[in-house]
């Protein structure tokens, strides 16, 4: 694609996305992730007020009486995407294939990062790591990773999560948001991903698209697997496949929600079939409301 052409396509979905995020997003997010930082201030003697539940043991005992450790919020956060560029989001059936639904949530997200003043960074990853950028702030840098996930060409096929997991987890050592965004058609990443959840405020963002979910009645349908090219041959007026079929779904999709309980990691579901836009604020007044709760 010529330069002329890139250019023309980021700038339309940057339009799009900054007018959700203005009118949408932007009090959400604000209210959800700001100040939730905190960074190690000093050590001072403990004074009649503070907390018991600040007060450093260690250098109290070395010191004799009571000290205390100070924090103070952040003023502002990195964010960093871990988006998914297998094969498998080249799918879709509806509005939108999912790496394209991925391309503006990650737009949305990164320009209501932005007008928060915070960092945002990238990994593209596949069953190798792709790329990675370092958070940084301003709008060059919402930009530059929306370019990426827009344009880059991944040499892998498949999906390896617990590789993107364990690499951000060694170079982010500042506690940050971080977003998956992926259709978690992957396994063996749960370890890694309670280790990294332990350190960070991780968000799950599945996306999915309808035929994943239900098989149509349309006669024989020959299936690719777009990560290891196996073929699958089905008879979909057959209503006893479809109906296995849908118990398999239903079943897998309990699980891994379980999954994501079990480890207390918020999973939002985003299809490609319709709007992001309503999944999402109701994810975010969820989460404030919860905050709130605390």
């Amino acid at each position: 694609m010529e330069t002329a052409e890139i250019v023309k396509k980021i700038r339309k979905i940057e339009i799009t996305t900054r007018n959700l995020v203005s009118e949408l997003f932007s009090g959400e997010y604000h209210s959800l992730f700001k100040g939730q930082g905190l960074e190690f201030s000093e050590v001072r003697a403990y004074q009649e007020g503070d907390s018991f539940k600040q007060i450093d043991w260690n250098v109290s005992a070395r010191m004799g009486h009571p000290y205390i450790k100070k924090f103070e919020e952040t003023r502002e956060l990195n964010v960093i995407f871990l988006v998914d560029n297998s094969a498998s989001t080249l799918f879709g059936t509806r509005n939108y294939l999912k790496s394209e639904l991925i391309t503006e949530i990650t737009a949305v997200l990164s320009f209501s990062a932005l007008s928060n003043n915070d960092k945002v960074g990238l990994l593209l990853f596949t069953d190798v790591i792709e790329k990675y950028i370092p958070p940084r702030k301003g709008k060059k840098s919402a930009l530059r990773i929306l370019r990426d996930v827009l344009y880059f060409e991944p040499q892998g096929k498949s999906t390896d999560l617990s590789k993107a997991i364990e690499y951000i987890y060694r170079l982010s050592r500042k506690k940050s948001i971080i977003f998956i965004i992926s259709d978690f058609l992957t396994e063996n990443y749960e370890d890694s991903l309670q280790i990294l959840a332990r350190k960070h405020d991780v968000i799950a963002l599945r996306i999915v698209d309808p035929a994943e979910m239900e098989i149509p009645r349309a006669g024989l349908i020959h299936f690719k697997d777009p990560e290891t090219n196996e073929r699958l041959s089905l008879n979909t007026m057959n209503s006893r496949i479809r109906k296995r079929f849908s118990e398999m779904v239903k079943a897998e999709e309990k699980q891994l929600t379980d999954k994501f309980k079990r480890m207390k990691i918020d999973m939002v579901t985003l299809y490609t079939d319709r709007s992001y836009v309503t999944d999402l604020t109701k994810f975010f007044k969820f989460r404030i409301r919860m905050k709130k709760q605390r």
